[in-house]
C-alpha cells in the first residue's frame, strides 16, 4: 500500500512502478470525474454515486472512503485473487483506506501487507507541486493542503516512510523496501528442508 497527501508524488511513483512486472496494480473505483488523460479501467473505474453505493451495500470493497468530496474504494475480489495466487498487488490509497486495510482480519491481507507513506519534503513544495499539476482551482488546492496536514500526521501508522525527492529517488527507495519485504521469513512459510 502506498499513501501520500495529494501532490506528494504517489501517483507518479505508482505510474513508474506500473511500467514493471513486479506488481499487479489495483485499479480503484471513484465517483470523481476523470482528469485529462485518465483511462477508464486503467487509472480508475469511474462510477456514478449510485453504483458505488451498490458495491458498498454488497460488501464488495476491501475499503472505501470519502476523500476531497468524492468516494473511493478498492474491490476486495481483485486484490485477494492476486494475493492468493502469489502475486504482489500495488494499492494507491489514502490514509483512511490504509487504516481500514491495516485492520482487516483476513490472514492473506495481513500477511501480504507492506505499507509505505510518501512524505512531501515541505508544505511549500507540496503547494508548488499541486499548482504545477494545474488540475485544481485555488480553493481545491487549499482544501488539499488542509487535508494534507491531517494525512501527514498519520505517517507513523506506516511501516515505512519515504521523504519524496525526485521520481528516480522515490522509485529506488520503494524498490529497496520491496526487496527487503520479499525476503521476510514469514513469506517462506511453505518452504521445507
Amino acid at each position: 500500500m502506498i499513501s501520500a497527501p495529494s501532490g506528494a508524488g504517489k501517483t507518479t511513483l505508482c505510474t513508474a512502478l506500473r511500467q514493471t512486472r513486479d506488481f499487479v496494480y489495483s485499479v480503484s473505483c471513484t465517483t470523481r470525474p476523470p482528469r485529462p488523460g485518465e483511462i477508464e479501467g486503467e487509472d480508475y473505474y469511474f462510477l456514478p454515486v449510485e453504483q458505488f453505493r451498490a458495491h458498498v451495500e454488497a460488501g464488495e470493497f476491501l475499503e472505501h472512503a470519502e476523500v476531497h468530496g468524492n468516494f473511493y474504494g478498492t474491490l476486495r475480489g481483485n486484490v485477494l485473487g492476486h494475493l492468493q495466487a502469489g502475486v504482489d498487488v500495488l494499492i494507491d490509497i489514502d490514509t483512511q483506506g490504509a487504516a481500514t486495510i491495516r485492520a482487516n482480519a483476513h490472514q492473506t491481507i495481513r500477511d501480504a501487507l507492506a505499507d509505505v507513506f510518501i512524505m512531501p519534503p515541505s508544505r511549500e513544495e507540496l503547494r508548488r507541486r499541486l499548482v504545477k499539476r494545474g488540475s485544481e482551482t485555488p480553493e481545491q488546492i487549499e482544501r488539499r493542503l488542509t487535508n494534507a496536514a491531517r494525512e501527514v500526521a498519520r505517517w507513523r501508522d506506516y511501516r515505512y516512510t519515504i521523504i519524496s525527492g525526485s521520481v528516480e529517488e522515490d522509485l529506488s527507495k520503494f524498490r529497496a523496501i520491496m526487496r527487503a519485504e520479499r525476503y521476510l521469513s514469514r513469506r517462506f512459510a511453505d518452504v521445507e528442508f
